[in-house]
């Protein structure tokens, strides 16, 4: 059968759709705002053919949060490789596996979680041995510059006018919920992304929380002020220092590691220069050059025992 292949967008960023906190309808609108933008990826380092190199193009599914470090690291490795022609398709880790698991072409998937990637490797679609874990993350409670607002942190979100949060299938709506147990403002459950927003929002007091389907999203408003706080990764913050304050980086003996892995995808359309070329693409972002960009935007490549 043969694979779908994601309609692209020539973008050096994620397409960010925002949505205003306003309750139920809110959400809503942010739902049906995620469903319309699977479609569109991001593709970033176009590589030109080397001379004597066998041009190919490898599809690469990555957390929205990965974004602006994948798009460097994609072109520090074009310098080398100027025959791969990488092609990103940026959302939340849940929307992915389900496109992967819908048939769309790929042969990389860099997972915000580990939920995402055992769900796949039970699926199947995870070539052996392929499987590695690459960088650690931090929840951050985050708002404008000179907002007023009373949060500090976790502990007192629910003093915020509006919250922008990412709904329980995604990594950081997940993570969210899980500080939120450990904390005692939710009760605790095996699974703390089946928590609704509307079960956050009344373990919160009532507070209005504007539900978005990737991190990217909660980012977006905050930064247009939509929302007076946020819970995106600290990751997320890098470019934003001057716009933005965060309140509390959260504990990961709150939240747990907050594990990115990686790993190849079976995709039985692709010819052997594109199964090479992401092996090799992987192998660079596992190494030492890649480390150094990846804490250059905040990340913590300290994954040891994780």
């Amino acid at each position: 059968m043969k694979k779908k292949i994601l309609s692209l967008v020539m973008a050096g960023a994620v397409v960010l759709g925002l949505t205003g906190c306003g309750g139920s309808s809110a959400a809503s609108e942010a739902s049906s705002s995620e469903t319309a933008g699977t479609k569109e990826a991001v593709s970033s380092a176009s590589g030109s053919t080397q001379e004597g190199g066998e041009k190919t193009e490898i599809q690469v599914f990555i957390a929205a949060s990965l974004n602006t470090v994948m798009t460097e690291i994609a072109q520090k490795y074009n310098e080398t490789h100027p025959d791969v022609t990488i092609t990103f398709n940026a959302d939340s880790s849940g929307t992915l596996l389900t496109q992967i698991e819908e048939g769309y072409a790929c042969d990389l998937f860099f997972s915000a979680a580990q939920k995402q990637m055992d769900t796949l490797q039970e699926d199947g679609l995870v070539l052996d041995g392929t499987r590695q874990n690459v960088v650690n993350n931090r929840v951050c409670v985050i708002t404008l510059k000179d907002s007023g607002t009373k949060v500090t942190g976790l502990e007192n979100l629910g003093d915020a006018a509006s919250i922008a949060l990412a709904d329980g299938s995604v990594p950081v709506g997940k993570y969210t919920r899980t500080a939120l147990m450990s904390l005692r403002i939710l009760p605790e459950t095996d699974d703390p992304s089946a928590y609704t927003t509307q079960q956050v929002s009344e373990a919160l007091g009532g507070v209005e929380i504007s539900e978005q389907g990737n991190v990217s999203k909660v980012l977006s408003a905050v930064v247009e002020g939509s929302c007076e706080v946020g819970t995106t990764y600290y990751s997320d913050t890098y470019g934003y220092e001057d716009k933005l304050d965060i309140l509390q980086k959260v504990s990961y003996d709150l939240t747990g590691n907050v594990i990115y892995p990686i790993a190849q995808v079976k995709n039985d359309e692709a010819d052997s220069a594109e199964t090479a070329a992401a092996a090799d693409f992987e192998s660079y972002i596992l190494s030492d050059e890649a480390k150094t960009i990846f804490q250059n935007y905040y990340f913590d490549t300290n994954v040891s025992g994780s």
